[in-house]
């Protein structure tokens, strides 16, 4: 084959040696608009797994880049005054032009030829220039060809919402150091490593509107980078910053991220093939250092596979298969990472020692369980740390030790929970006209004893009409509270978890079938009349038209929510939730997608809230005030027009207000047209914003279904409860389970017991951790194990 790769960074110049090596009959050209030693970046970072995966691709090269890396393990990170350091990361860094250089000689040694200064206007005169049967598209973020072909790359090109600059000094840093400055105009921070003998990576970043506010947009080069400079002089210990960008004038060092996904990667004109590689292809945010590793690992793939399929075709097929799912991975970490740092405003109220815990599992990526396989002592240290505050703050006897976070005590109001899990609150449809059963006592009472702290009751409904089958428990008869009262004294008696009783009101989803039935499909007979902020039908020519409800209707539900709460304190329970989320009657008049009203409860989102409010304040007023009440909201409807997590956060604030203690963060259910995003933990980010932005007490549920999830989010500070639903289906011990897994004896005992994670547990997951770099880099666990242990 004649190749032509158009670009001449680490994605061209690599793919070309292994492909060269492969097949040393092939005449690979890469072409370069620059000169072979210029270059604009500073370090570039590797983690020791990419290393690993270079080795087996091309011995020489991982040679001579491992003879000229730095290698660390330690992060550091500098917020408030004070320090907090973790070690166990195992990062390298070296040169951008160390790395081109090596790469170019090892081209140069296998054959490839490397064309310089050459600025590529037209890749089909290129084509043609060199009769080639395949070109490849590694020409940078900006990439020329990617615009070119873009009805067929089809590429999403977003700017994000920080400016950065990358700089360089020659003060050394002994640890990937993260610092943090709060000034007048807001929050700057430095991302520093060191890559070679005597030089480190220095990148400064801020959101738009603290650059623009701080005078930055109005600055020569000179005076930013001395602006930089006086706001990390800590940091730079008397050294000063450098650039080696000096044909930038004014502020236009200072750039935005553009995060770039392209839905194809390979256009195909006049029977050549232009497959996009590296930044042309997909970007990932610098703060997890991963824009070279994806672009070399996108050149071993297509290589890869190459040398598994003769035809052109079918490799181009793979590579592409292959790579969207790993890069889709990469970029899902590197935007939790990089919305943390456009963030950082939301999390500087926390203490020093949660908000580096918070930077470092800020993608997901890097749980709890994997932050102590890295660093034991440190997450020693920070679960004691927590433990003692949570104690502090709830009231109670500080523990001898360090605790898992998940079973560390929470307090709202008079209320004291032991742990903070909590069963989410599932329909069960298995009432008998409104009345909780022998099977509700055991299903609530089951969970009670199997270790959660708090226990939800599924949606009650405060009224005949406001049921979602016939099927569901209610809270309008003297019946019902006696039913829930038996269940209420025998968690009590039993068990030493809290219960909660969730109070809503079906609207435009009433009427219908349990979900075995036909979820969401009217009843076959005896439907009754169903109200909505507007006029709906929630399933379109299927459901029933549910009618915009009238003031008298509005005036009689609250007084259903009124009666029904001093029924639940008559009951016994120890908190109460109001159902404001999935569509319901009072989610139906938040969400712009169902209120369409034009009076004091519809228009702007203050205004469709009105009535939600109006009746949170009536319950509150009825409820205990020594007990908590919490409100769950769909934070997203994900439907364009829809509530969105920026309304999340105002809609705390409002229910806050109101006199709200907790907000349970769910999503959708809202529109059939809804496109949620699932994943681990997908909706936690929403319990993020609402605790830390609105200033109130959250709940995280979805998607959590192991203790390391629940022990990452509490941890992190990310929600105050972890709601967990399906894994309590399955096990009614689930909380008891996942103590012991994680080697803590005291989860069935009232708050407090010691903990220390067995050594089996530890093992089990360094073992695990051996096998996933096993499985990275071709060696067996054995062998991984031995050279951890030579260093």
């Amino acid at each position: 084959m004649n190749i032509v790769c158009i670009g001449g960074g680490p994605a061209g110049l690599y793919f070309s040696l292994l492909m060269k090596k492969q097949h040393p009959d092939h005449r690979i050209t890469v072409i370069e608009r620059n000169r072979p030693y210029d270059t604009f970046g500073w370090g570039v970072v590797f983690s020791d797994q990419t290393l690993g995966n270079l080795a087996n691709a091309d011995e020489p090269t991982a040679r001579a880049i491992l003879q000229a890396f730095n290698h660390w393990d330690d992060i550091e990170i500098r917020f408030k005054g004070q320090t907090v350091r973790s070690g166990g990361h195992g990062f390298c860094g070296i040169g951008r032009k160390r790395l081109l250089n090596i790469l170019q000689a090892r081209c140069e040694e296998l054959g490839v030829e490397l064309v310089f200064e050459t600025e590529v206007q037209d890749d089909q005169a290129i084509a043609r220039q060199y009769g080639a049967d395949l070109v490849i598209a590694s020409d940078g973020l900006n990439s020329r060809i990617r615009t070119r072909y873009a009805a067929s790359y089809q590429p999403e090109v977003e700017q994000r919402h920080c400016r950065f600059v990358w700089l360089g000094t020659r003060k050394k840093f002994e640890a990937f150091t993260f610092a943090f400055r709060q000034t007048p105009f807001g929050w700057f921070q430095a991302h520093i490593y060191q890559y070679d003998g005597d030089t480190s990576t220095f990148i400064v970043e801020t959101p738009e509107h603290v650059w623009r506010a701080a005078g930055l947009d109005a600055m020569s080069q000179e005076e930013g980078i001395a602006f930089c400079e006086a706001l990390f002089a800590e940091e730079l210990d008397g050294q000063g910053l450098l650039s080696n960008s000096p044909h930038l004038r004014g502020s236009a060092q200072w750039i935005t991220f553009p995060r770039i996904v392209c839905r194809q990667w390979v256009h195909v004109h006049d029977g050549v093939p232009v497959v996009l590689m590296g930044d042309a292809a997909h970007t990932a945010h610098y703060s997890i250092g991963s824009g070279t590793k994806l672009a070399l690992e996108d050149a071993i793939e297509l290589a890869r596979c190459f040398g598994q399929h003769a035809a052109v075709g079918a490799a181009l097929a793979a590579y592409q298969q292959a790579r969207a799912v790993e890069v889709l991975k990469i970029q899902s970490a590197a935007r939790n990472s990089m919305e943390w740092f456009e963030n950082v405003e939301r999390y500087s109220a926390m203490e020093a020692p949660q908000f580096a815990y918070s930077m470092l599992t800020r993608s997901q990526r890097i749980s709890h369980e994997n932050l102590r396989l890295r660093d034991h002592a440190y997450v020693a240290d920070y679960e004691n740390w927590l433990a003692r505050r949570a104690a502090e703050q709830a009231g109670v006897a500080a523990p001898d030790g360090p605790l898992p976070p998940m079973f560390t005590p929470f307090k709202l109001r008079g209320v004291l929970l032991k742990n903070r899990i909590a069963v989410s609150p599932m329909a069960q449809y298995s009432a008998v006209d409104g009345v909780a059963g022998d099977y509700h006592l055991m299903h609530l009472g089951a969970r009670a004893m199997g270790g959660a702290g708090l226990v939800f009751a599924e949606m009650t409904c405060v009224s005949a009409e406001a049921r979602i089958t016939p099927a569901c428990p209610g809270m309008y008869s003297e019946a019902h509270t006696q039913a829930w009262r038996r269940i209420v004294d025998f968690v009590h008696a039993n068990s030493d978890a809290k219960i909660a009783l969730q109070l809503g009101h079906a609207g435009a989803k009433g009427s219908t079938r349990p979900m075995w039935d036909g979820i969401d499909l009217p009843l076959k007979d005896g439907n009754w009349p169903l109200v909505s902020a507007s006029e709906q039908q929630y399933l379109p020519g299927v459901s029933q038209t549910a009618r915009a409800a009238t003031d008298s209707d509005l005036a009689r539900i609250e007084q259903d929510f009124v009666r029904a709460t001093l029924a639940a304190a008559v009951a016994g329970f120890d908190w109460l939730e109001l159902h404001c989320a999935h569509g319901y009657l009072l989610s139906s008049f938040i969400s712009p997608l169902t209120n369409r009203r034009t009076d004091e409860f519809g228009g702007s989102l203050e205004n469709r809230c009105r009535y939600p409010l109006r009746v949170l304040r009536a319950m509150r007023a009825a409820w205990p005030q020594d007990k908590p009440m919490s409100v769950r909201i769909s934070a997203h409807d994900w439907v364009e027009g829809g509530i969105t997590p920026d309304d999340a956060v105002v809609i705390a604030r409002l229910f806050k207000q109101a006199g709200a203690d907790l907000i349970d963060c769910s999503s959708g259910q809202v529109s059939k047209l809804e496109q949620p995003v699932y994943g681990r933990m997908f909706q936690a980010p929403f319990a993020d914003r609402v605790r830390n932005e609105a200033g109130i007490a959250s709940m995280a549920v979805g998607s959590i279904f192991e203790a390391d999830h629940a022990n990452s989010i509490i941890a992190a500070g990310r929600a105050d409860l972890c709601a967990v639903g399906r894994p309590h289906l399955a096990n009614p011990a689930w909380t008891l389970t996942e103590a012991a897994r994680i080697g803590y004896a005291g989860a069935g005992a009232a708050w407090p017991k010691q903990y220390r994670p067995g050594q089996q547990q530890l093992e089990r997951n360094l073992q695990r951790e051996r096998q996933l770099a096993a499985a990275s880099t071709g060696l067996t666990p054995q062998q991984v194990a031995a050279r951890l242990l030579e260093g």
